[in-house]
C-alpha cells in the first residue's frame, strides 16, 4: 500500500509576541484549532525577548519559535524575522492577543489562491471582544463596524489578521522596523507601499477572530494620540496624499474632526468671556458632529442597547478632539524635520528587499505534528 504524501506546505502563520502569556496561549490553540488541513501549513511564534512565560507558551504550540534578545525589538521587526525563516509561499500575520475563528486561516488562503492578482488581504475583529467595559467594548466593536463597512479594495493593510503573498511581501522590504521600532501603524504603512506599487489588497471581514485586548481610558487616549493619530497623520504628510478612502481618514471625518475643535474652541471662548453667543454656537457644533454620528450610535445601541451608546457619546467628542490634537503635533514635527538636514525619515520607497533564509540559529524547532 503506497501512502500519499503530505500536501505541500504553503501558508506560514507569524505570531510576534512580547509578555503576552495572558493571552498567547488561548490564541495559539485557536490557531492549532483552524479547518485549514494541519499539514498545509506551519506556526511560527516570535518571542521578542519576554521576561514571561511566552515563550514556554509558545514551544508548547509553535512549529518553530525565533527568540530575539536584548530587546523588546517590536512587532515590526519581530514579524520581519518571522517572515525571513518561513517557508510558506502565503504569510499570515495574527497578533498574540486575536483568537481566530475556525475558518479564518482557510479564508485568508481561499483568496490569494483564488485570485491570483491578490497581494494580500485582511479581516477584522469580531462583536465579541472577550473584555467587558464600555471603553474595551467600545473600541473592538468600533473596529469591527469600520471594516464590517468598508469591505473590497483597500489601499492599507492590517496584520492584527491579514496575509500577504510572501514574494512580495520580502520583495517590498517587510514592515519598516527601524521606523517603527514600537507598536504602532507600521502595518498601515506596509499597506500604503504595496498600494502604491500597484499591489491590489482587499479588506475581508467575513475573515474574524476575537480581540482579548481589554482597553481603559488612559491606554486609548496613549494609542489614539501618540502610537496613531500622529505617526499616522506625519505619514500622510511626507506623502503628500491623505489617501481617500482610507480607513478612518475619510474627508467626512475630517469636516467632523474640524467641527468639534470648532466647538470646544467656541466654548473654551464663551466661558473666557462670559458670552451665551459663543457658548450656543459651540454646543450647535458639537451637536452637528453627534447628528452626524447617528448612524453608528444606532448601530452600537443595537449592539450593546441604548445606555451603552449614550455611554459612547463623549467617547466620539474625544475621538474627534485627539484627531485634531494629532494634526496640530504631526504638522509641527513635519515642519521642524524638513528644516534640518539629515533627520529625515528613510522613504519607504528606499527600503531594501528582506533575504528569505532557509533557518535560523535562534530557532527553536519544535515537534508538535504527526509526520504522516
Amino acid at each position: 500500500m503506497t501512502m500519499s504524501s503530505p500536501k505541500p506546505l504553503f501558508l506560514s502563520v507569524i505570531v510576534p509576541v512580547h509578555n503576552g502569556e495572558a493571552t498567547l496561549e488561548e490564541s495559539l490553540v485557536a490557531l492549532r484549532g483552524s479547518d485549514l488541513d494541519a499539514r498545509a501549513w506551519e506556526l511560527i511564534v516570535v518571542d521578542d525577548a519576554s521576561s514571561d512565560s511566552s515563550g514556554e507558551i509558545a514551544r508548547t504550540h509553535a512549529d518553530r519559535v525565533v527568540t530575539l534578545t536584548e530587546g523588546p525589538h517590536g512587532p515590526a521587526f519581530a514579524r520581519n524575522r518571522g517572515a525571513e525563516t518561513a517557508r510558506g509561499d502565503l504569510l499570515a500575520f495574527v497578533d498574540a492577543d486575536v483568537v481566530v475563528h475556525g475558518d479564518a486561516l482557510a479564508r485568508l488562503v481561499s483568496r490569494l489562491t483564488g485570485e491570483p492578482d491578490l497581494v494580500a488581504v485582511f479581516g477584522a475583529y469580531d462583536t465579541e471582544p472577550r473584555a467587558r467595559g464600555l471603553v474595551t467594548e467600545y473600541r473592538n466593536l468600533l473596529h469591527h463596524h469600520v471594516h464590517a463597512s468598508r469591505p473590497g479594495p483597500a489601499n492599507t493593510f492590517w496584520a492584527g489578521l491579514g496575509a500577504i503573498r510572501r514574494d512580495d511581501f520580502l520583495r517590498a522590504g517587510g514592515f519598516d522596523e527601524r521606523r517603527y521600532p514600537r507598536p504602532r501603524i507600521e502595518d498601515i504603512e506596509l499597506g500604503y507601499r504595496l498600494h502604491a506599487a500597484g499591489s491590489r489588497i482587499d479588506l475581508d471581514p467575513g475573515i474574524q477572530g476575537t480581540h482579548l485586548k481589554r482597553w481603559n481610558l488612559g491606554s486609548m487616549i496613549r494609542c489614539d494620540l501618540l502610537d496613531r493619530g500622529v505617526p499616522w497623520m506625519r505619514l500622510l504628510l511626507e506623502r503628500g496624499n491623505a489617501g481617500p478612502g482610507t480607513l478612518n481618514i475619510e474627508s467626512r471625518e475630517r469636516v467632523l474632526t474640524a467641527l468639534a475643535l470648532a466647538g470646544v474652541a467656541a466654548l473654551t471662548v464663551a466661558i473666557a468671556i462670559g458670552s451665551w453667543a459663543f457658548a450656543g454656537f459651540g454646543v450647535l457644533l458639537l451637536l452637528s458632529v453627534l447628528v452626524s454620528n447617528a448612524p453608528l450610535l444606532l448601530w452600537f445601541a443595537r449592539e450593546r442597547g441604548v445606555l451603552f451608546a449614550a455611554g459612547v457619546l463623549p467617547l466620539r467628542l474625544l475621538y474627534y478632539g485627539l484627531n485634531g490634537i494629532s494634526v496640530g503635533l504631526a504638522l509641527i514635527l513635519h515642519l521642524g524635520s524638513r528644516r534640518k538636514t539629515g533627520h529625515r525619515s528613510t522613504p519607504a520607497s528606499s527600503l531594501p528587499p528582506l533575504t528569505a533564509r532557509e533557518g535560523d540559529l535562534s530557532s527553536d524547532l519544535a515537534s508538535n505534528r504527526s509526520a504522516t
